[in-house]
Parts: C-alpha cells; structure tokens; sequence
C-alpha cells in the first residue's frame, strides 16, 4: 500500500531553470549562463557583521517580525528611496529570502479557487506557489507587447474571482522595467477594482535607466498593495535569505502569523548583517550596476550581430532574445546550444507557454565568461544554418 500525498505537491515540477543548471554536470565544460545570481562576493563589511553576531553569540531567535533594528532600517530605506512610508512595528515583516514573503503572503490572502493575474512570462515560482496554495494562476501575454502589460489585457483579465495582481518589474526573466507613464496606465485599471496587488521588486536596486516606479506610491492602492522585497539581489546575498515584506498593518497582522508558523522567524546573523547592508552599504547596488550595464551592452550588441531578435532590458541581469526565427522550440533551441555549443541558457518555455519562442540569458557574470559564451554561441548557430543549407 502507498500512502497518499497531497495532489498540488505531486503536481509540481521542478522548474525549468533548475532543469537546466541541474544537466550542467554532465556537460562539464560548458559555459552557464542560466542563474541569477550575482558573480559579486557580499560586501566585506556585510559579512563581518555576520560572523561578528555569531561570534557573539547572536544566535537566538529574534520577534517573529525581525529585529526592530533592522524593520526600522528598511522603513529608513523605502522612506529615503522612494518616499514610501511604513511602520516598522506593524508594516513591515523579515521574511527568510523574497520567496518565503510571497508564499506566507499567498497562504494568507487566497481561499480556493482565488484567481491571481500574472503577467508572462513570469518567474518560475510564482503559479506554483499560486497553485500551492489553492489558487489559479491567470496569464495575460506579454510576448507580443514588447514585454510590458497591456492595460487592456489587464482589464479583460480581470474577473469576480480575481483576488490579487502579481507585478514583478524588473523583471525576471526579461529584463524589462516600467515606465512611470507605463506604471500608471497599469494603476488606471488597478485602482478600478477591489483587489490585492503584490508587487515583487527584488530587482529594485537594479534599474539601468532612469528610475525604478514602485506600485507602492500610489495612493490609490496603497492600502491594498503588497511589496515584496529583499537583498539577495542588491547586495549578493542569496544564501543569507533575507527577505522584506511591505503592506498595510491590517493583513499583515495576519500574514504573520502564518509567517511565525511557517519560520518561526529569519535567521539571526543574517540579520545583523542586512542591519549593516542597509545601514552603511546601500550604493553597493551602483557600483554592481556599472559593471551589469556594461555586460549588458556587450551581451545585446553580440546578440543583434547575430540576427537575434531582441528587447534591450532595463533592469535586473537577464536578457531574453526571440528564437523564433531558427525554427526551433526553446526547449529544443536550448537543449541543442548546451550539448552542441557548449552553452547553458533556460527555455523561454520555462517562463509559462507565454515564454515559449525566447530564450533567457542571465549576464550576471564576469565579462571573460560571456565573451567566450558569445563566441561559442555565434559559431554554433553558424554550424547549424551551414548544416541547415545542406
């Protein structure tokens, strides 16, 4: 006899990105490019605060909430940022990494059959958690607009079962920020409707023209609106698992205490060390940027000369060319560019079917290492039109 399991658990997958990353070990000698994750060390100053609180023995759990030390921190930076003001006591939660604060979000805000909008493509965890949570995820493309919502589209979406938005600009995988004129086409519908909006801006701090909108500031919603936030991207800290969740004390008091069942609370040290991060380190961003903006160019310019159809991105470090012209699905085109080019992307088909006909490229890595990749890239696709003309 087997014993059953939860049917949503069974139905998951690992994600596509993952997939990929996973083959790289019999491949040995290709190039990956398929993580998002910074090729930056966490600041010095970060990490000797780290170990400075284990050495002290700073070990303990702190309030379900975090360290008000550090909750005043974020509320200092959101406020000195983008004039966004929050209570340190009651609106803002440490969460262990982005993810924990969506998915304890999500476990509060949805009943069955709750509809969450996404924009696609979209990040790989965000229907699963949807899903796993008794919700539907509804997708509206993105793919034909230049990757940036349609209000339209957004509008029709809607229903009496919509129970939340969920934004992701900058955007992983395509790189793409909003304009504010853009931000504010979005919010025309948004403040039309009774709805949640949960705007997840890991990639923030990551904006390569002009300045990053946040859902947040807008009055209309701001009693409604979720930020998701947290370091792993500003400040090369994945590993430490800090993450910031934003909102109205009203839910929040709620979300906690899914939050406190969930995590009891965020890792201690890593705590002190986000305190330092946001404290004394907050132009660390910058300084990533320049080199991200230069990588980028790099990255795009390699990919137009060889007849890629491409959106420049704004934000983040993921680059997301149209492969559609080469015939190939992006499963295919990518499974092909790792075991005959040497080169490890992700299928746009791991962003949702809306993805399919891209691939995403992570330039979050150092230039030797995308100089090579491109070169790899460039003479595989000559080999294959060569093969192609016969």
């Amino acid at each position: 006899m087997t014993l059953s399991l939860n049917p949503r658990a069974e139905a998951l997958r690992i994600s596509g990105i993952r997939q990929f990353f996973n083959q790289l070990v019999d491949y040995p000698d290709a190039i990956n490019l398929t993580i998002g994750q910074p090729d930056f060390p966490t600041p010095e100053a970060v990490k000797q605060a780290g170990m400075a609180a284990i050495e002290a023995n700073k070990t303990s759990y702190s309030h379900n909430a975090g360290l008000i030390e550090l909750r005043q921190e974020v509320a200092s930076f959101f406020s000195d940022t983008y004039k966004l003001t929050y209570n340190p006591q009651t609106e803002i939660i440490i969460t262990n990494g982005a993810s924990e604060a969506l998915d304890s979000l999500l476990r509060t805000i949805l009943e069955e059959g709750d509809e969450v909008i996404i924009p696609a493509p979209c990040y790989t965890g965000y229907v699963p958690l949807v899903e796993l949570n008794g919700g539907k995820a509804v997708l509206f493309d993105t793919s034909d607009t230049g990757l940036v919502p349609d209000p339209e589209r957004l509008e029709a979406a809607i229903t009496d079962k919509t129970k939340a938005v969920l934004f992701n600009f900058p955007s992983n995988p395509t790189g793409v920020s909003l304009t504010k004129a853009q931000t504010d086409a979005l919010v025309e519908v948004l403040k039309k409707h009774e709805i949640f909006i949960i705007s997840d801006e890991i990639y923030s701090e990551n904006v390569f023209e002009g300045q990053h909108v946040s859902f947040a500031c807008y009055p209309d919603i701001h009693n409604r609106t979720f930020l998701v936030h947290g370091l792993s991207k500003s400040h090369s800290m994945t590993g430490w698992r800090m993450g910031f969740l934003l909102g109205p004390e009203e839910y929040l008091n709620h979300v906690i205490k899914v939050h406190q069942y969930n995590t009891v609370c965020a890792s201690l040290p890593s705590q002190h060390a986000a305190i330092e991060a946001l404290r004394n380190n907050r132009s660390v961003p910058e300084e990533m940027n320049d080199a991200y903006k230069i990588r980028r160019d790099y990255v795009y310019g390699k990919l137009l000369d060889m007849g890629f159809d491409v959106v420049k991105p704004t934000g983040a470090f993921y680059i997301f060319p149209s492969i559609e012209k080469f015939g190939l699905s992006s499963f295919e085109f990518a499974t092909r560019l790792l075991k005959e080019g040497g080169v490890a992307a992700v299928p746009g088909s791991a962003f949702t079917a809306y993805g399919e006909g891209f691939l995403r490229i992570s330039y979050a890595y150092a230039m030797p290492t995308l100089e090579q990749a491109m070169e790899r890239l460039a003479e595989w696709l000559a080999t294959m039109k060569k093969i192609e003309r016969g």
